[in-house]
């Protein structure tokens, strides 16, 4: 299973990085100033023309999933990359300082878990201007908890360690020994668990987008467009069909390579 979901992430990959050059009709992605709008050969079933079909303005679906992989593959790096941003040192800190600082760390970290994750999305994203900005930072204020809990953890198991007893015991700084004796030792199951999580980051950023408070129109955003074709449904399904599995596989792709990452370091990751 991991070198399947190996293979589709580097298959996604190349999607992202080549979506200029392999999509069929580059100009119906919607990044233009003014969208591309071909109303004549709007709602076409799949055919070789259009081997995806067409929307409600004609655009091609096939070149708008094309570069859904890039923008989707961008959001959940952006969203990972803040939530271990903050979630990290959070829990470093918590860790190994300890005391009233990590209580009062920790607590605060509860708080947040203590709420689902899609509600504290949604509640974010309602109270900020729908965006695909505002998507990312609330998915972003959901995961940090997460990462800070997860290293919390870890960091008080590794800093009992010898050779942790032995930096200190040498005179090293805790800045020193925490960042080259501590963090190294605990980047294993964080890396495992952002394999994970970069497919439920998109998935997320996929629902705001079907609900109206993430990438808005015409930017082609998976979640966006399986939104706008559920009005068009059964007729149209190719509409929101296609869009919804490039999600499926795309998650599908990354909890493989999570679970074969795991297996590998034999880490376990709440």
């Amino acid at each position: 299973m991991s070198i399947a979901g190996l293979a589709i992430i580097v298959a996604l990959l190349l999607i992202a990085v080549f979506a200029p050059w392999i999509a069929p009709y580059p100009q119906d992605a919607g990044y233009q100033r003014e969208p591309a709008v071909h109303f004549d050969e709007k709602f076409q079933s799949p055919s070789l023309t259009h081997l995806f079909g067409t929307d409600q303005a004609g655009r091609d679906i096939l070149s708008r999933v094309l570069f859904g992989t890039r923008l989707s593959l961008q959001i959940g790096a952006v969203v990972l990359a803040g939530a271990v941003a903050i979630g990290v040192p959070v829990g470093l800190v918590a860790g190994y300082m300890g005391g009233a600082l990590g209580m009062t760390l920790m607590r605060i970290t509860d708080i947040f878990l203590s709420v689902p994750p899609l509600v504290l999305a949604l509640g974010v994203s309602v109270a900020l201007e729908p965006s695909l900005t505002n998507a990312m930072i609330a998915i972003a204020i959901v995961w940090w908890p997460w990462y800070a809990r997860l290293t919390y953890g870890e960091v008080i198991s590794v800093k009992e360690e010898t050779f942790v007893e032995a930096s200190r015991g040498v005179g090293a700084s805790s800045l020193r020994t925490v960042f080259y004796e501590i963090l190294p030792n605990v980047l294993a199951p964080i890396t495992v668990k952002m394999s994970l999580d970069m497919g439920y980051a998109i998935l997320v950023a996929s629902a705001l987008g079907f609900l109206g408070l993430g990438a808005q129109p015409p930017i082609p955003e998976w979640g966006t467009m399986v939104s706008q074709g559920r009005g068009y449904l059964p007729a149209q399904w190719w509409y929101s069909t296609f869009p919804g599995l490039a999600i499926f596989v795309t998650v599908l792709g990354f909890n493989f390579l999570g679970d074969g990452l795991r297996d590998m370091f034999d880490v376990e990751v709440q």
